[in-house]
């Protein structure tokens, strides 16, 4: 087997099945085995998609094990030369993963692989390519000179904003939403540590394996990452998680550093945790007793651009649920000129959401085209005729 691609499923069902159609697309002609393991879904993920996708080895876990050990039980449960670990919450491109194996086969010493993330407006997620956080590189992060100096070799380096986008480069950490390694570099560094629940072992690996002399490297091959949308980040227990995967880090590799340096760096971490939970805790009451205005939920625009087929099934959906909604007739959906042209015409300031049927759109084209027009207030959104639904960063639609 040339690859095992795992993923880790909690109650993201649709994204999961959209991630899982890219994928099929992208593994035509390759030797390559698909696992699922989900971490105790509410959704019925296990049971709604078992009977869809007969080729998909699934795992149903009876607890939520945590994203490490979830990855570390689909890993054992496979056997191939590379190993892909990738998020549900991602579209792939039909070249992606050719692309990296490719790639792989021909860097002999590359011990993992990350690629060039897109959020959902089309721009390049900082995520992409990031740097060791050592205890210096993490205080320019927390600081906020990083943010400010974000090409700047020293104060930058977090995210390594002075590297290229168009071209491969090394870089030492890599994203776990997409990381690709050989399946003998993985061993000799060691799985995925399990005392990091969620946030922080992608880190933890990366740096193994660079201990280890490999190579890690970026590769700028395009995919959508909708980073989380399902994570609520101003929660309680999304502040407590990454804070504490980041002591964790920082106990296991910088523990042995003299106390006038860990110290500091404890207590960064520590205040910086403690600000955000003060500040998410105080807008909560703010809110509630009415010192605040409600989060006002502006309706969004639906632009779908399609041939005439598609558009009729679109509409149906657009008229069903009440949707503000543009329609685009045209047998060139992904070209680029058309898409400029449906960007043009929003304003700047409405929030829209530019609507592809994957069932005749490469989700190559879709990726490509939004790269080229990036916009913050336009957002991807696709169509599946299969299951006649429509898919965003924030809502299913059927």
């Amino acid at each position: 087997m040339k690859l095992a691609i795992i993923i880790v499923s909690y109650n993201v069902r649709h994204y999961l099945q959209q991630c899982l159609d890219s994928l099929y697309r992208a593994i035509d002609g390759i030797d390559a085995e698909i696992c699922v393991v989900d971490n105790h879904s509410k959704d019925n993920t296990v049971r709604r998609l078992k009977s869809k996708n007969p080729g998909v080895k699934f795992i149903a876990s009876n607890h939520n094990h945590g994203f490490a050990k979830a990855n570390n039980i689909g890993i054992k449960k496979t056997d191939s030369e590379y190993v892909l670990l990738i998020n549900p919450d991602t579209i792939v491109g039909e070249n992606t993963i050719k692309e990296c194996i490719s790639f792989m086969d021909q860097h002999e010493n590359a011990g993992g692989l990350g690629v060039r993330m897109l959020k959902c407006d089309g721009s390049d997620a900082m995520e992409s390519r990031r740097g060791l956080p050592t205890p210096m590189t993490a205080f320019y992060k927390m600081c906020g000179l990083c943010a400010r100096y974000p090409h700047h070799k020293k104060l930058g380096k977090y995210y390594m904003g002075y590297l290229p986008w168009d071209e491969p480069v090394k870089i030492e950490i890599i994203s776990g939403a997409f990381i690709m390694m050989k399946r003998s570099a993985l061993y000799k560094a060691g799985l995925l540590d399990e005392d990091f629940f969620m946030y922080g072992e992608d880190i933890d690996l990366s740096y193994r394996l660079l201990k280890c002399g490999f190579d890690n490297w970026y590769l700028p091959t395009k995919i959508l990452h909708y980073k989380g949308e399902s994570t609520q980040k101003s929660s309680f227990k999304y502040v407590h998680v990454f804070y504490e995967a980041m002591l964790i880090f920082f106990k296991k590799h910088y523990g042995h550093l003299s106390l006038w340096l860990n110290l500091p760096i404890k207590a960064a971490i520590y205040l910086k945790a403690t600000t955000a939970l003060i500040k998410t805790t105080s807008e909560h009451i703010q809110r509630t007793m009415g010192f605040l205005p409600a989060r006002q939920c502006k309706t969004p625009l639906y632009v779908f651009i399609s041939t005439k087929e598609s558009i009729a099934r679109c509409r149906s959906i657009a008229d069903r649920n009440g949707l503000d909604a543009q329609f685009i007739i045209t047998q060139r959906p992904t070209d680029n000129e058309v898409h400029a042209n449906a960007v043009n015409s929003i304003g700047s300031k409405t929030q829209a959401y530019i609507v592809y049927d994957t069932g005749i759109c490469r989700y190559e084209d879709i990726l490509s085209v939004f790269a080229a027009n990036s916009r913050p207030n336009i957002k991807i959104g696709t169509y599946s005729p299969k299951y006649n639904i429509i898919i965003t960063d924030n809502e299913i639609i059927d």
